[in-house]
């Protein structure tokens, strides 16, 4: 929000001229969802993955969240849902769930002696895609076309999805058995990727003792923001400040994933283009209208790591990819102001 202080002195025989103060005051979309979530203790001990969520939902991208069962990880995009006033369905992904069971399909409807679309979950502005990697690689691939273009096909006639629009796929990494690992080229429409782990001891004694008032607060939980608002704001982020430094500052990052020893597939220019729209949103929920190298540090490791891939032999040694963007930030220079 930009207030507009505006100063007129009325004594011109003193020789006073009208100034004009610009005052940026940042009331970001991140400070209602944090207040009302995080201070409130909704969601314990995960402002970091709330936070990277938003921030993705501000880039109009997708996440991909990694985490064991139990983690928060549905309760954290249903609760983002409700307070912004924003649709939500859940898929629970099993290797039987055909296409049209995300994306809809026609039937026929006696009564008008015509077919009649039954859309499908995929059409809602926040889709919950539970345990993506049980689902079969033909259903995974139904998600691809509404995740890169926003629309989808059914029986040939294009259906636009409403905005915002985001997936929010979950899987287990402990799972081995029964699943179909996600392919380079779907990995890669997921913007950022989503690590949620444990909460500590104390976080835990919380979460024990509060376990249903938090459903209860998850449950009434109100809107605290309209949906066009939502949009403005999705607006806003793309007119945060970059310097051309931290455009250089992001290729050579990029690049150096490319050239690391231990990777066998670097980022891409995709994942440039992500770098800097996450920069710009981390920015923006951090009350900035400009990004410095700290937004950049801070969401290289959810941008880049499902997106590297380590080399077989190094990988047996315990090499992983967020190892590697923490060597390739290590070795970049940080422009100075």
């Amino acid at each position: 929000m930009v207030i507009l202080f505006v100063f007129l002195d009325n004594l011109f025989s003193l020789g006073y001229s009208i100034i004009v103060v610009w005052c940026f005051f940042a009331m970001a979309i991140f400070d209602v969802v944090k207040k009302e979530l995080i201070d409130r203790e909704v969601l314990i001990e995960k402002e970091n993955e709330l936070k990277l969520v938003t921030s993705a939902l501000l880039s109009r991208g997708h996440v991909l969240m990694e985490g064991v069962p139990g983690v928060a990880k549905t309760y954290t995009s249903k609760a983002l849902a409700k307070l912004l006033g924003l649709s939500f369905k859940r898929v629970q992904m099993t290797p039987d769930l055909l296409p049209s069971d995300i994306i809809g399909y026609y039937v026929y409807d006696q009564r008008s002696g015509g077919f009649v679309l039954r859309k499908g979950p995929i059409f809602t502005n926040i889709l919950l895609v539970d345990e993506i990697n049980r689902a079969s690689p033909r259903t995974q691939s139904a998600l691809l076309e509404a995740m890169q273009e926003r629309q989808v096909t059914i029986e040939g006639e294009l259906y636009k999805l409403e905005e915002p629009f985001m997936v929010i796929a979950t899987q287990n990494p402990v799972e081995m058995e029964g699943v179909f690992p996600l392919p380079e080229a779907q990995l890669d429409r997921f913007l950022i990727k989503v690590v949620t782990g444990y909460t500590s001891t104390k976080g835990l004694v919380k979460i024990m003792k509060n376990a249903d008032e938090i459903e209860e607060a998850i449950e009434s939980l109100k809107p605290v923001i309209a949906h066009n608002e939502v949009l403005e704001e999705i607006r806003k982020v793309r007119y945060v400040r970059i310097d051309e430094s931290l455009y250089s500052y992001i290729a050579s990052i990029v690049e150096e994933t490319r050239r690391h020893a231990a990777v066998r597939l670097g980022a891409s220019p995709r994942a440039a283009i992500a770098l800097v729209k996450m920069a710009k949103a981390w920015a923006y929920t951090s009350s900035r209208d400009y990004v410095i190298p700290d937004d950049v540090k801070a969401v290289a490791q959810p941008v880049l790591m499902h997106r590297i891939i380590v080399k077989p032999e190094l990988e047996l040694q315990g090499v992983t990819p967020d190892k590697v963007v923490e060597d390739v930030l290590s070795r970049i220079p940080v422009p100075k102001p």
